[in-house]
């Protein structure tokens, strides 16, 4: 019985203070549910978690292969945000983004620190995102990302690529890698219509 309490101490499923009975922790794990428009950074805090951000790179720059994802001229310009997404001060994401720096100009000034980089594109450039689609799939994380994510070996990881848009306007190209232990996606069905896996996207 000791030593049940134990592992369920140590991954945070029960907590207990001294002279305290054990209780129920907090649920670390962010769901997310696939056909709406949703927020990363809001999905966390309303799992009672702080949502933050470690910028890494926030500059412009030219990739020739995302431009034409974008449906834009290889040298056209970039805006490219890189991040380390936390959730209640541990990593959850590490996330990469790109944006026509025509458009995006303006975010240079932001500190994505403590907001979304969706309030900012509204907020600084007057433009929503209205749909989109996105790829999950199962990956195993490089050293490097297993390092951002501060996750142990052997934990999988979920790769997320999306391109986000305007009304019919591509607007981002994003590539996200989560950690697979912190992060889970449901959808929902129905006998009529199946699987809802057409998806309008928000992070």
């Amino acid at each position: 019985m000791r030593e049940a309490l134990r592992r369920l101490r140590a991954d945070g499923t029960v907590v207990a203070g001294r002279g305290q009975p054990p209780r129920l922790g907090r649920a670390t794990e962010i769901t997310q549910p696939l056909g709406a428009l949703y927020s990363l950074f809001a999905s966390v805090r309303e799992s009672g978690q702080q949502a933050r951000s470690l910028v890494r790179v926030l500059d412009a720059r030219a990739d020739g292969v995302v431009a034409v994802r974008l449906g834009l001229e290889e040298s056209t310009p970039l805006l490219y945000l890189e991040r380390v997404r936390l959730a209640g001060g541990a990593p959850l994401a590490v996330d990469r983004v790109w944006l026509p720096l025509a458009l995006a100009e303006p975010l240079r000034g932001a500190d994505f620190s403590e907001t979304s980089l969706y309030a900012e594109l509204d907020a600084r450039c007057g433009i929503r995102l209205t749909g989109g689609h996105e790829r999950i799939r199962a990956v195993v994380p490089t050293i490097g990302e297993r390092r951002l994510l501060a996750s142990p070996e052997g934990v999988a990881a979920l790769s997320i690529d999306r391109l986000g848009m305007a009304e019919r306007t591509p607007v981002e190209w994003r590539q996200t890698v989560v950690r697979g232990d912190r992060f889970s996606v449901v959808a929902g069905f129905s006998a009529r219509a199946g699987y809802q896996l057409d998806v309008d996207l928000r992070a």
